[in-house]
């Protein structure tokens, strides 16, 4: 049997060169051009058995080939590459009937990989291809490894019905995620309805949640559509999940089994047409171990899990974050604001316990009260510490009350039992940053002597100051 060929079309001929390499010494024959023309003529000929292509090419761009190439060959996988690492460039691709797409710089097995299986199976013909909107904004920033996973996921996602769960620290971004996987999907015609589980009394969750007929509780003076009814033939995103009353849960995951719910006080069933997506801060596993979440309910929910990183993990969004930011502020009437390379760099090295959320604050922040254009390392470090600073004898209680609480509630959750293994460091993560804070403000930034303080090697409390990006006090020798 002869080898399958393999079309590629990149305008960088050092990737063309490692691509067809990579490829040839897997066995496929390769044929590659730097232009969109030469590709398309290939394929109009009839040549190929799969195509690779980059996005921006000197005479056409990547994505409005696919819809071409598949209008005269249905059958054929496209693999899009680009250095345009954003959702929206992920999204587009899929939209318009790529068969994988893989932000650049890609590892070269994964792309043989991916090659392999877009041979295995063949593209049907009823495969769905729609234009991406022109002039979209993006939304979610950042190029980071993680991010571009994250994209990779949601464009494979937006057209399906299947449930999700987004994981993540309060302030990553969830509603955001859940709010993509609906503009972008098949339901981006229909409502997109949101609910804070942990906003609302829980006495009145089933009545927000499935609406409620008059009469049907003191104060129920009229009937009252709840969120599935609003979202009917959308999306209803339920915010943290986790705090969920479990009445609740049982009657959620009733109408996720049947299709259908009542109204509190109703008793015709109503049938239901939404995705459910979900999200939570907390540890659902945790939970269902305590006894606070249904089991059955998690696994109805956590069809496709989506864990977004803590800004921590994806410094590098940063630079980009503050530009969108900036931008943001500038269009509602602040002025425009630079942040110099020394700024720039304390902003990356940040711990942000509040994520993106306390990023965009800040920035906000600064383009509304500072008036000078350049904001500088001083400015950052005088926000950083105006927000964050108490006093040493509020962080000296705070971490001894932090540790005292995280303690009761391993074991009390455990009905005096003993909780799961790793006790020591998930309470140790918890603590050990704002101690090695404590401990050198009250040194006043001299390491030796926080070393000598903690019991820990100098070298260790370099590292440990590193990885925990614990910003440096000033004046200390």
């Amino acid at each position: 049997m002869a080898a399958a060929t393999v079309l590629v079309a990149d305008d960088d001929g050092a990737i063309r060169t490692v691509v067809s390499q990579a490829l040839s010494r897997a066995g496929y024959e390769v044929r590659t051009t730097g232009n969109a023309a030469t590709l398309w003529r290939w394929v109009s000929d009839g040549d190929g058995d799969i195509v690779i292509t980059d996005v921006v090419m000197p005479d056409e761009n990547g994505l409005d080939l696919i819809p071409r190439i598949l209008g005269v060959r249905p059958q054929l996988r496209i693999i899009v590459m680009s250095a345009q690492n954003t959702l929206l460039t992920a999204v587009k691709a899929t939209e318009r009937g790529a068969f994988e797409y893989l932000p650049k710089p890609f590892d070269i097995n994964e792309l043989v990989a991916v090659v392999r299986r877009g041979l295995e199976t063949p593209r049907s013909a009823n495969d769905a291809m729609r234009e991406a909107e022109a002039g979209e904004t993006l939304p979610l920033i950042g190029r980071s490894p993680v991010m571009q996973e994250i994209y990779r996921t949601l464009a494979r996602l937006m057209g399906t019905d299947l449930s999700v769960t987004i994981s993540g620290e309060s302030g990553t971004g969830k509603e955001l995620v859940a709010r993509a996987l609906h503009d972008y999907g098949k339901r981006k015609n229909s409502p997109f309805v949101a609910i804070n589980m942990a906003a609302i009394p829980k006495e009145l969750i089933e009545s927000e949640l499935f609406g409620h007929e008059k009469g049907a509780f003191t104060g129920a003076v009229q009937r009252s559509a709840g969120r599935f009814e609003q979202a009917e033939g959308g999306t209803l995103f339920l915010d943290e999940i986790g705090d969920m009353p479990a009445d609740a849960q049982t009657r959620l995951l009733r109408v996720l089994q049947e299709g259908e719910y009542t109204t509190v006080g109703g008793r015709a069933p109503i049938k239901a047409d939404v995705r459910i997506i979900a999200a939570t801060h907390r540890d659902l596993k945790q939970l269902i171990r305590q006894g606070l979440f249904r089991e059955d309910l998690y696994f109805r929910l956590n069809v496709v899990p989506i864990r977004l990183p803590p800004l921590r993990e994806r410094s590098q969004d940063i630079p980009e974050l503050v530009s969108s930011f900036l931008a943001a502020a500038a269009e509602e009437g602040l002025p425009w604001k630079i942040i110099d390379t020394a700024a720039m760099d304390r902003l990356k090295s940040q711990h942000w316990p509040g994520n993106v959320r306390e990023l965009k604050n800040l920035i906000q922040r600064l383009a509304a009260l500072y008036s000078q254009e350049v904001i500088s390392l001083e400015d950052i470090e005088k926000e950083l510490a105006d927000a964050t600073s108490p006093s040493p004898e509020d962080e000296e209680k705070g971490l001894a009350q932090t540790v005292e609480q995280r303690l009761s509630t391993y074991f009390s959750a455990h009905d005096g039992g003993l909780p799961a293994p790793g006790l020591y460091q998930r309470v140790l993560r918890e603590v050990e940053r704002p101690l090695i804070m404590l401990t050198l403000r009250a040194t006043r930034g001299n390491q030796i002597k926080a070393a000598e303080v903690l019991g820990l090697n100098r070298n260790t409390l370099r590292k440990k100051i590193l990885d925990l990006a614990i910003p440096v006090v000033r004046g200390a020798k």
